[in-house]
């Protein structure tokens, strides 16, 4: 497929995406807002022109912001005379941004990947670099990029087998599209091999790490209040994190074997996206389980069965008072989501089968001792009621899993180095 066929496949679908946009904002009212820069049209600061050239940051949503942060205080320290700019392409991002940045950043969303409202998005953003994160490919962002002279890096690149297999079939798009990038920093040799066979130049394609094992987690004492409450609860805790539609009962399922050797088990169930927190409450009330929200700031006690996480830019809380953590994307076929964040806390980890999306890194983890994937829900509580069990297997798990972190780190300083590199030549 070429640019052009796909540019109009793209203009005769628009009308089919916003649909399912408008559908998406029935359980997340956000999505109503801000229509206008899904077009590329939005305002700018009235100085923003007689700025240097902008550096732009693109992270997907809340998940790439995340591990995008170490970066981008990185870029506000390192480049105080540049504007910085943020888009997402989700209201949960776009309020990750505004929580964790402020007017520090400028944040627009990423407009549909269509030739005018991408080239209206380069002539109002000036910027000297994109940086994208991990895999967001969109062909015209790249070639507008190109047109306007802007450098493009992607970062913390990773491509799974099976994401390479897709681009593979959309061959002379997927090779003029990487061709136009001029950097790839890839996550670790496969990902870099994957990108070379599909079209990538050897010379613009690098092993430079994850910037996800330089996430730093907040000092233990800094736990707020309601987190701290629970610590002192003395019970056995199971956090399931990020977990996905379809996946809740799979948890459940495990939980209830739990409950009946270890009663005093308590799980903290953290959904992956804020529009299905009520689904979730009401699919652990229909079950029988006595629940608590953190949205209501319910207090547990030892009759509380499952604590719903239904909060945003918590998980570190959530994970730090856990004995176990499941990560979930796994125990569905969504590729599993990050391992590193209870890794980090030294929380033994405990993943399905899917893994698609940190294929290296849990393979990583599970080869140093640090995590133990499960076939499916019986083999969950089986290894739960086993871990919990051994509290000496618990502790060297979660050594393993913190000193593997540790020993990781160096990808936000690699990177800033391929990022002077990259503004000197633009």
């Amino acid at each position: 497929m070429s640019r052009i066929a796909y540019s109009l496949l793209f203009y005769l679908l628009t009308p089919l995406i916003l649909v399912r946009l408008l559908l998406r904002s029935r359980q997340a009212p956000a999505y109503r807002n801000r229509w206008s820069e899904r077009f590329g049209r939005f305002r700018v600061p009235a100085d923003w022109q007689s700025s240097p050239g902008a550096i732009w940051v693109h992270a997907v949503s809340v998940g790439e912001t995340m591990a995008a942060a170490p970066l981008i205080r990185l870029l506000l320290g390192r480049y105080p005379d540049r504007r910085l700019v943020v888009t997402t392409m989700t209201p949960t991002g776009s309020e990750r941004v505004r929580a964790l940045f402020g007017d520090s950043v400028f944040h627009v969303y990423l407009p549909y990947d269509l030739p005018g409202a991408m080239a209206r998005l380069l002539g109002k953003l000036n910027p000297a670099l994109l940086i994208i994160m991990e895999t967001e490919l969109w062909p015209n962002l790249l070639h507008q990029c190109r047109r306007a002279g802007c450098r493009t890096m992607v970062v913390n690149a990773r491509l799974s087998g099976k994401s390479a297999r897709g681009y593979r079939r959309l061959g002379p798009l997927t090779r003029g599209m990487l061709g136009e990038i001029d950097l790839i920093a890839a996550q670790a040799a496969p990902d870099r091999e994957r990108f070379m066979a599909l079209g990538a130049a050897p010379d613009r394609v690098e092993v430079v790490g994850s910037l996800k094992f330089d996430i730093m987690p907040p000092p233990a004492a800094d736990l707020p209040p309601f987190f701290a409450a629970l610590v002192l609860l003395q019970r056995p805790i199971l956090v399931a994190g990020s977990t996905r539609e379809g996946e809740e009962e799979k948890v459940l399922l495990a939980f209830r074997q739990c409950l009946a050797a270890l009663p005093q088990l308590l799980l903290v169930l953290v959904p992956r996206h804020p529009e299905r927190f009520d689904s979730v409450a009401r699919l652990c009330k229909e079950q029988g389980f006595n629940l608590v929200r953190r949205s209501r700031d319910e207090s547990c006690d030892e009759t509380t069965q499952v604590l719903l996480g239904d909060s945003m830019g918590e998980m570190w809380n959530y994970y730090a008072v856990g004995d176990l953590a499941f990560v979930g994307g796994s125990l569905v076929d969504t590729g599993c989501h990050n391992v590193l964040e209870p890794a980090a806390l030294g929380i033994p980890v405990l993943i399905g089968p899917s893994r698609f999306n940190f294929e290296t890194i849990s393979r990583q983890l599970q080869e140093s001792g640090a995590l133990v994937i499960v076939a499916d829900a019986d083999e969950l509580a089986r290894q739960v009621l086993q871990l919990l069990d051994e509290p000496l297997r618990r502790q060297e798990m979660g050594t393993a899993g913190r000193r593997l972190v540790e020993s990781n780190r160096g990808c936000l300083q690699r990177l800033a180095e391929r990022i002077d590199a990259q503004l000197t030549a633009s």
